[in-house]
């Protein structure tokens, strides 16, 4: 059975929550907690109702059961001062108040994985065209040649998104209806958009076939289908015409802008381009394994071509991804080298807004040169209004300037961007955070709480969950992730709390240090 509230599936058969597309990690006795409550919603649950369910009728303690709770609660992202799903009626017991729908597991195996069959939230359609370009198949009966379709689409996906006249769905969220068979009209409705772009990829040696197909999302009306063909040392020509009639088709407006919009070849050697498609499907396995991987092969693609901006720019962001969860063998030449790095992707893609957001992300972190920094992604966005990852980007780096309120907006203007993001964690985080340095620390928690989730026990998020819950007088929730946070990092401590938040006000460093002190982090 398949119980829905909200936007979480609870899946009895496959003991598995979700929210989205992304699995909830929980502990058994917790899911046992949830799945008696949600199968009990239409009574209130006693105490020894749980006891006698959950633990057999052994003696448990009213503060172990408070635990398992609370818990089940942040798992739901309720909280025991909303209580908007779970209950606590003093002196008599608990139940669940969420509406829920409930769904037999469907007969087809692979059917029941996919979790985006029940409703979701409609999102309203920009002033704007609105596209969204999904990942095209890879015809090409190699499996190990899904990188190079999904280069194409994302290409594709960055061509569309410099027209300033159109308002186009991040390459995150599109991706994250690959391999799936879709309703177009769903996917107008989950992404907000009037337009779907869906296609195909066929590389046989030297020669490459690409199929699209516009689609009115709202009708399933087709407003056309054509066939690309070419030499692979025409790639970035292909691309080019396949865009080109997409935006010529959506709205005619755009022809004018055509020609302002500067064809660029990101490089002429396919071999390194090759190499960074390689490394960003690779890098997104989110592992150290595979993080050493995508270096290596950035580094390659340096080697290939020493003008490459997005190698260089995809080699510093590698890089940077082993400051948190403390990968890096020699801290201070890794940093060093990232920086170089980044400087060197300003230089050679001065005119690519993902190498100008990488390089600022870089040189904001690592080097501490927030106002620099600053001005390179607002350079990215002007080039590109409709990335994702710049508008991001922008937001943690307007975060660590202390500018909260615009933090918040950038970022939810990445998010509108990328409505469905595998790394919405990482966005929900920066909100939490914004609110957080506001004092608004209820808002903070549940914002970071919904992170900690989606993470699953991100270093960064705990400790500002720590200092959330700590600000607000729960000391005992504080110390219990504080201790969870050094489990993981035995090493962390106060002294060492700023280098992974470079934040310029004094004030702000202050009300982190001290959150973490109170939450029992030691000296």
């Amino acid at each position: 059975m398949r119980y829905l509230f909200q936007d979480y599936v609870f899946d009895t058969d496959r003991r598995e929550l979700r929210r989205g597309a992304e699995v909830v990690s929980i502990a058994p006795q917790v899911f046992d907690l949830l799945d008696y409550l949600i199968r009990n919603r239409e009574r209130v649950v006693s105490k020894g109702d749980l006891i006698n369910a959950i633990w057999k009728g052994r003696n448990v303690s009213d503060a172990a059961l408070t635990t398992r709770l609370n818990v089940a609660r942040t798992a739901i992202g309720d909280s025991g001062e909303g209580q908007h799903l779970i209950k606590t009626l003093p002196r008599k017991g608990f139940r669940f108040v969420g509406q829920v729908q409930e769904a037999a597991d469907p007969a087809d195996g692979a059917a029941g994985n996919d979790v985006e069959q029940w409703p979701k939230q409609t999102l309203a359609l920009p002033d704007k065209p609105s596209i969204a370009v999904l990942p095209f198949e890879n015809m090409s009966g190699d499996r190990e040649q899904d990188y190079f379709a999904d280069g194409m689409s994302e290409n594709i996906i960055t061509a569309l998104s410099r027209f300033s006249s159109l308002f186009v769905i991040a390459r995150n969220s599109s991706f994250t209806y690959k391999g799936k068979a879709v309703d177009v009209k769903q996917v107008g409705r989950e992404l907000g958009v009037r337009y779907v772009v869906e296609g195909s990829v066929r590389r046989a040696g030297r020669r490459v076939r690409v199929t699209g197909q516009l689609i009115e999302a709202a009708t399933g009306i087709h407003l056309w289908a054509d066939q690309f063909d070419g030499e692979l040392d025409d790639i970035f020509d292909l691309q080019d015409r396949v865009t080109e009639r997409i935006a010529v088709t959506v709205d005619m407006r755009l022809q004018s802008e055509q020609g302002r919009l500067a064809q660029r070849k990101p490089t002429d050697k396919l071999d390194a381009y090759d190499c960074v498609l390689r490394a960003n499907a690779v890098w997104r396995h989110g592992d150290r394994e595979a993080n050493e991987e995508a270096l290596r092969l950035a580094y390659k693609a340096i080697e290939l071509d020493p003008h490459y901006g997005a190698a260089y720019a995809r080699a510093a962001l590698c890089i940077n991804a082993k400051k948190h969860p403390r990968w890096m063998i020699d801290p201070q030449r890794e940093t060093a080298e990232a920086i170089r790095l980044a400087r060197l992707a300003i230089t050679f893609g001065s005119d690519d807004e993902v190498a100008l957001a990488a390089a600022a992300l870089v040189l904001g972190l690592l080097a501490g040169e927030l106002d620099a920094a600053a001005s390179l992604v607002d350079q990215a966005v002007s080039l590109n209004p409709n990335s994702a990852f710049a508008w991001s980007v922008s937001g943690w780096l307007r975060l660590y300037m202390g500018y909260h309120e615009l933090a918040i907006e950038h970022q939810n203007r990445a998010m509108r961007l990328s409505p469905r993001d595998p790394n919405r964690r990482i966005m929900i985080s920066m909100l939490g955070a914004a609110n957080f340095y506001l004092g608004r620390f209820e808002t903070a928690e549940r914002l970071t709480s919904e992170a900690v989730q989606l993470t699953n026990g991100h270093l960064a998020t705990l400790r500002l969950l720590a200092c959330c819950l700590a600000h607000q007088g729960k000391l005992d929730q504080a110390g219990s992730v504080a201790r969870r946070m050094l489990s993981l990092d035995p090493g962390f401590r106060l002294p060492g709390a700023g280098e992974f938040v470079p934040l310029r006000r004094k004030e702000d460093l202050a009300l982190y240090i001290e959150g973490l002190r109170l939450a029992g982090i030691p000296e």
